[in-house]
């Protein structure tokens, strides 16, 4: 079967911005331009086709990447609607991780804003070559070139402008087109087509100082570009688009347009930006990865005919169809029905039907060839990062990482019935996402739920309410406490009880000692003779290490001590193993009460980029949270500061550094130690036990 559409006539694009920037406005606009929807959904409206999922609809942000595909100009688009709110990095980084080309949205009126600067951050790891759409052009306080000059300085990119808006704000009507020396008129009404007509009078000389800036710029990167600028020759549009097409590729400059996606300004031109200037699946770098049977590195062309590799990069529990996984198909082709092979899992695979996404709509096709980007059911042992390939040429391709949680609430089922639910549940939605964690905390006998942010859990909980129909409540989660001793102390542990017929006899004498912390129980038997039976010495041993499970301040569980037993007595008839295993447990507690104990508290490894002019709040911040701050690396024009901060004072700390920084700064949050807690914590910490003892 020939392909539908040749290699180098498939786009596979992502649609990255900040929150709000406009991005799923932006996509609409791209599917009904390209006749894929007969209607203009909207977001305020909660109508977009894009924004599926009922919370999204709610919200008015994308929660979920999207996928969809049109037709422009003859050629096959695979887009991606990412979300662009902090909390749902993941769905940018797994996205971008299988995409060829973005398309950064910008506001007109914000500019470059924090999460476009993670988003961009995020492209550059991935060598995403992008052009960039200046949105809400007809917005009081939109400027064109404010945004430009925020790309170069703050993005460290260099921006291309190869359009100049006509009129601003609300007097905003067309744009400039500097590649073919040309103008377009927009219309109010959707459905008319822009007219194109000369560039105005008053704005020739501007345009043609714009097209000589942007020749200079494009030179700077490209050699023939070089030559006909030095040379003087006249640049015709053909030449132009093929220089610029170049330096984007090369990821040395990117080209910027503008216009209103909510106003229907700009977007043709925009479709004709991504045909022109974004890569088609030939001219990206081909897939590398690991022969799974020789360890050698290997490649994978982007060829129909060479063997068939793809990378799962998303997993949905669809309430209709059931777990769908959605992959990039890198090489080779996959029919449906065919039997394939995860490297990652070392599992076999059957492909069950083949789906092409359109948002949560679904479009059977029999088969998938290199370039695409579907979805698939059948697959069960089959998870985000994992390679799928052709079982007799296996390769394992690089993986997706994902950020650490750094939040996290105890949740817990209203009813007995919503208990088995619940479990299940969570399970499903720890496979969809990767940076949503699920622990039991045997200590504290609570369900944690981890995750980026407050409102990634807030999202989350509301699924397992609404898609799930479970009934949970949520908490804050207890800081994990432990407790230890501070000083050597030698006590005895007796247990005798008299009582009519046998009786119970046990006495050790045990020796306790601070251990380093991290280093955990240590049990000597230093008996000498025959003070004890030796059969009586586990016993010892285990009475004391059941005992540190509840300590004596508070009753959290006891760590880093080491117990010697040197010595004890016992009794013929009355001794057993029950009565010297008690007697190991009140040495402990009574160890634990004369060794001058302490509470240890988690301490957690922090870490903050932040623009340099946030500096000053931040450390401020941390200080009035017992943080202790290492060092402050300058890295550009950002700073990193390093930093401990007691666990118990690291909740909340997403929301309260996101208000301090206007989102501007990033931060990653780590388990480092347990240490000592502070005098005046402790006696709150304990009086919060006994109360609760008490009650």
């Amino acid at each position: 079967m020939s392909r539908e559409f040749p290699l180098e006539d498939i786009r596979n694009i992502g649609i990255i911005a900040h929150i709000d920037a406009g991005k799923t406005t932006v996509t609409e606009r791209i599917l009904y331009y390209t006749g894929r929807t007969y209607k203009l959904g909207e977001v305020h409206e909660g109508t977009a086709v894009m924004d599926w999922m009922d919370q999204e609809r709610e919200r008015g942000i994308t929660i979920t990447a999207a996928a969809t595909t049109c037709y422009w100009r003859e050629h096959r688009i695979n887009i991606i609607d990412t979300p662009g709110h902090v909390d749902f990095t993941a769905e940018v980084e797994r996205s971008l991780r299988v995409l060829d080309g973005g398309v950064v949205v910008f506001d007109a009126v914000s500019g470059v804003e924090a999460q476009s600067e993670t988003v961009w951050r995020q492209a550059d790891r991935y060598k995403v070559p992008r052009i960039c759409y200046v949105n809400k052009m007809d917005r009081i306080g939109a400027s064109f070139n404010r945004t430009v000059s925020m790309i170069e300085t703050r993005l460290q990119a260099t921006p291309l402008p190869i359009q100049l808006p006509l009129g601003s704000e609300e007097r905003f009507y067309g744009i400039v087109d500097l590649v073919r020396n040309t103008a377009w008129r927009y219309s109010k009404d959707p459905d008319a087509e822009p007219e194109e007509m000369p560039i105005p009078d008053d704005e020739i000389n501007r345009a043609a100082e714009a097209r000589q800036h942007l020749i200079a710029k494009v030179a700077e990167h490209d050699d023939d570009m070089m030559i006909a600028y030095i040379e003087g020759h006249e640049v015709k549009p053909e030449e132009l688009k093929k220089a610029l097409r170049r330096v984007t590729l090369k990821i040395k400059g990117v080209p910027v347009i503008c216009g209103s996606a909510l106003k229907n300004m700009g977007m043709q031109r925009l479709l004709d930006a991504v045909v022109d200037y974004l890569p088609s699946p030939l001219e990206v770098p081909p897939v590398e990865g690991i022969d799974t049977k020789t360890n050698a590195r290997v490649v994978r062309e982007a060829d129909d005919n060479a063997p068939f590799s793809a990378l799962a990069f998303k997993v949905v529990t669809d309430p209709f169809v059931g777990r769908l996984v959605y992959f990039r198909v890198y090489s080779g082709k996959v029919k449906v029905g065919a039997q394939v092979y995860n490297p990652t899992r070392e599992r076999p695979e059957r492909i069950g039907r083949l789906l092409l996404m359109h948002a949560n709509h679904r479009e059977d096709i029999t088969s998938a060839d290199t370039g695409a980007i579907v979805a698939t059911l059948g697959l069960k042992n089959t998870f985000t990062g994992d390679t799928l390939c052709d079982p007799t040429k296996s390769i394992l391709l690089e993986s997706i990482s994902f950020p650490e949680p750094v939040i996290s609430v105890a949740i817990e089922p209203k009813t007995r019935a919503d208990q088995d639910k619940m479990g299940e549940s969570l399970q499903k939605l720890t496979e969809e996402d990767p940076t949503f964690k699920v622990t039991f905390n045997d200590e504290t006998g609570q369900t944690i739920i981890s995750g980026m942010g407050e409102l990634h859990l807030e999202v989350i909980t509301s699924r397992l309410i609404r898609e799930f129909n479970v009934g949970v409540k949520v908490g804050r989660p207890r800081v994990a406490y432990k407790e230890t001793i501070t000083q050597p102390i030698k006590v005895e542990g007796r247990f005798v009880r008299q009582s009519g017929g046998h009786g119970q006899y046990g006495v050790v004498k045990v020796e306790f000692e601070p251990q380093p912390r991290g280093k955990g129980f240590e049990f000597i038997d230093a008996l000498r003779g025959t003070a004890i039976p030796r059969q009586y010495v586990t016993p010892v041993k285990s009475g004391i290490k059941e005992a540190m499970e509840t300590g004596v301040l508070a009753g959290y569980p006891v760590v880093d001590i080491k117990a010697t037993l040197y010595d004890g007595s016992y009794h013929d008839v009355d001794s057993s193993e029950m009565a010297f295993k008690m007697a190991g447990s009140i040495a402990l507690k009574d160890g634990i009460r004369k060794g001058k104990p302490i509470l240890l508290e988690p301490i957690m490894k922090l870490e903050v980029v932040t623009p340099e002019q946030f500096l000053g709040d931040i450390i401020g911040d941390l200080n009035s949270r017992r943080g202790h701050i290492g060092k402050i690396d300058p890295q550009g024009d950002t700073f990193i500061i390093h930093c401990l901060i007691p666990m118990a004072e690291s909740f909340g700390y997403a929301t309260s550094l996101r208000s301090l920084t206007q989102g501007r700064a990033t931060h990653s949050l780590e388990f480092h130690s347990y240490e000592q807690l502070p005098s005046e914590k402790t006696d709150e910490i304990i009086e919060k036990a006994l109360g609760k003892k008490d009650g």
